[in-house]
């Protein structure tokens, strides 16, 4: 199903173990699909694709773009660009910063009295929050002009040696310092630096990042954006007019821009357009930025600090609103994957120690809180990480893939890995990673990961591709059903076809007749392979196994009712269908929720059709030799159940009447009761002589 794609597709067996965490093991048993269900609901991100392109390649955002005939501008906020800069800054601009620049809602005065009795501050701020105009409007606000901009590069210890003298310049900027462990930032550099400003009588404005490598003495100044909404309506109308910038502000798209964490260059950006007034460009700015930040980061140059933050966005994307802690963990093996490539070799350790996890997640445009993680021994409290636009994770993922396809070698080798882990949210994550990318490029997803997935010999890398592909088709990725019915109905493949037979319980809801079709050709094909081999143990085992798992999976859905009207023509029908709808409705039946309450049983107190259609497969059930002990054995549970739940007693004493057809039915139902133990052999319970009364009633007008 992938196509004329002719990528080779790794080997799944060969990839180490490491790379994901966990253990791989060909033995490990295949997870029961009541829990490869519960893990899809529990663990499956929700990723907002609202507006984000499907099935596209990566764009390019910076600079101009053509699209539909019109060219989409972008401006950068300031003046200034990431490159350092040296020199006296223009006059005007300065004017023209000065002009649209905000400080409602800032601390900028409090600033501007500091800086004019300290000659020398150290402005601290995020990175495109303004803090360089910030630094640059203090200077001019209290008039020291001209204005130098000094070189970054040099350390902080030389600064007050390159200050010449006589230059004419009374303000002076040092823009984005570089500050580390070699070059800390400690008091006595201020000091010279405001002793030199003092006899130049001069001012200077220092902007850098959080860091910490700045001695504990020195007093910071800290650095906050005006609110985007304050910027919006300061700004706006200068560019349209007061009555028309109110009418642009109450537009639904400037609500949904504004509800989201903005930088203040975006906000700056949009006010340009919505100066246009275009309204589809209004509309989609939200989401062009969004991707312009995306490219970005997978722009910068790749030293091997930013290679491992590349790396935690990846895994962040696939692990958004996981634990950190595991997404940090995880992401240091894509980090090794991804230093690795082009050089097998290259077997430099990875730093122990990183970034703070602050800044980490601030560059990324997340945040970590506290809430409950679903886990097989119940929810427990985990610190996690989320983006703050739920957009980015599908657009990382998609960025990654078809922007960067040199990335791809390293990024299967982690999937590969993840789809092993013992964490079942790990491959479920992963799981979805990949759905993401058979969204945006069916072909090679499936060549290069899913179908190795499918055929492989652990047992956990079938169940991903299981997940993947329900997964995918959740999402809206193109030809999943087809896929899977030409899967699900292979007699060439049992590996891929258990594969699809699986998927099919967890996609078949939508389409239960089609879905069913499916599993009854495959439940045909493995009859027919038996009779021809005159054997009981011929055919696919492993797949004529999982076809009642996935008839009962479907039987236990939304689809209840469409799926039990579509079983129940098979009673009378070839053998192997008969078979097939009797062992599927019967492993629905064996089901049985931690509230005693078993889920086929509760149907019949939802829906006329569910209620009628238990019956009559029960009936055929307790009167087919082959089922007929499991048939009985299901009535004891439920009456067990019974005992335990009054909700359960009322629904099965509405239904055991209805399995009276005859003497014969009403005498092997009181054998029943008359015979039933308790859990573990106990007494006979009490619901058993209740029950006796709900049988003859009925009975009187037989």
């Amino acid at each position: 199903m992938s196509g004329q794609v002719a990528e080779k597709a790794p080997d799944p067996a060969a990839e180490g173990q490491a790379d994901g965490g966990g253990t791989a093991d060909s033995e490990q048993p295949a997870q029961e699909p009541w829990a490869a269900r519960r893990d899809l609901d529990a663990h499956a991100p929700k990723f907002d694709f609202r507006g984000v392109n499907r099935g596209v390649a990566a764009q390019h955002v910076i600079g101009d773009i053509i699209t539909g005939g019109k060219v989409e501008h972008h401006y950068t906020f300031g003046g200034f660009r990431n490159e350092p800069v040296a020199g006296e800054i223009p006059a005007e601009t300065l004017e023209r910063l000065a002009e649209d620049f905000v400080p409602e809602g800032t601390v900028f005065e409090e600033l501007l009295e500091r800086l004019r009795h300290e000659r020398v501050i150290v402005l601290m701020g995020n990175p495109f929050s303004g803090r360089r105009t910030a630094a640059l409007m203090l200077l001019h606000r209290l008039g020291a002009l001209p204005v130098r901009a000094l070189d970054r590069d040099v350390p902080p210890s030389e600064l007050s040696l390159r200050l010449a003298s006589g230059d004419g310049a009374v303000g002076h900027v040092l823009l984005d310092l570089e500050i580390s462990r070699e070059q800390p930032l400690r008091e006595a550099h201020l000091l010279a630096l405001r002793g030199r400003m003092r006899e130049r009588g001069a001012y200077l404005v220092i902007t850098t990042e959080v860091s910490p490598y700045v001695e504990s003495t020195v007093a910071l100044a800290t650095w906050r954006p005006p609110e985007p909404a304050a910027v919006l309506a300061a700004l706006l109308p200068k560019r349209t007019g007061a009555d028309r910038a109110r009418e642009l502000l109450v537009l639904p798209a400037v609500a949904e821009f504004l509800s989201r964490e903005r930088q203040i260059r975006e906000v700056v950006r949009y006010v340009a357009v919505l100066a246009e007034e275009d309204r589809e460009r209004i509309e989609q700015y939200s989401l062009r930025a969004l991707e312009q930040q995306v490219q970005e980061w997978f722009e910068e140059a790749e030293t091997p600090v930013q290679l491992r933050e590349k790396a935690f966005l990846i895994a962040l994307a696939a692990f958004d609103k996981g634990p950190y802690a595991l997404t940090a963990e995880l992401s240091d093996t894509l980090y090794k994957a991804l230093r690795s490539t082009g050089d097998d070799t290259y077997q430099k350790p990875i730093p122990v120690f990183g970034t703070h996890i602050g800044k980490r997640l601030q560059k990324a445009r997340a945040h970590r809180y506290p809430a409950d993680e679903t886990t097989e021994w119940g929810p427990v409290t985990q610190v996690k990480a989320a983006f703050h636009d739920e957009r980015v994770a599908p657009m990382v993922l998609r960025e990654v893939w078809t922007g960067h396809p040199a990335a791809r070698p390293a990024l299967i080798k982690w999937l590969n890995g993840l789809a092993v882990d013992g964490r079942p949210f790990v491959r479920t994550r992963a799981a979805a990673a990949v759905a993401v990318l058979a969204l945006t490029d069916l072909p090679s997803a499936m060549a290069l990961i899913v179908e190795p997935w499918a055929g492989a010999k652990e047992s956990r890398r079938q169940l991903t591709a299981v997940s993947t592909l329900a997964l995918a088709h959740r999402i809206g990725a193109p030809n999943i059903p087809r896929i899977v019915d030409v899967w699900s109905t292979s007699v060439q493949d049992p590996k891929r076809c258990w594969v699809g037979v699986r998927a099919l319980g967890l996609i078949g809801p939508e389409r239960p007749a089609e879905a069913l079709d499916a599993l009854r050709a495959q439940a045909r094909h493995q009859y027919d392979k038996k009779q021809a081999q005159g054997r009981v143990g011929a055919g696919d085992e492993q797949v004529a196994d999982e076809l009642p798992q996935s008839v009962a999976l479907l039987l236990l859905s939304e689809a209840t009712d469409a799926a039990v009207t579509t079983l129940l023509p098979q009673l009378g029908g070839h053998p192997s269908a008969q078979a097939l709808a009797l062992d599927g409705f019967l492993t629905a039946c064996e089901r049985q929720d931690a509230d005693w309450c078993p889920p086929m049983l509760d149907t019949t107190a939802r829906s006329a059709v569910a209620s009628s259609a238990v019956s009559r497969f029960l009936r055929a059930a307790l009167n087919d030799r082959r089922t007929n002990e499991r048939a009985e054995d299901v009535l004891r549970q439920w009456l067990r159940a019974a005992d335990r739940n009054p909700a359960t007693e009322r629904a099965l004493s509405e239904l055991l009447p209805l399995l009276v057809a005859g003497q014969r039915d009403a005498a092997r139902l009181v054998h029943l009761l008359d015979t039933l133990q308790g859990p573990d052999g106990g007494p006979r319970p009490a619901v058993a002589e209740r029950m006796h009364t709900a049988l003859t009633r009925p009975l009187a007008h037989t």
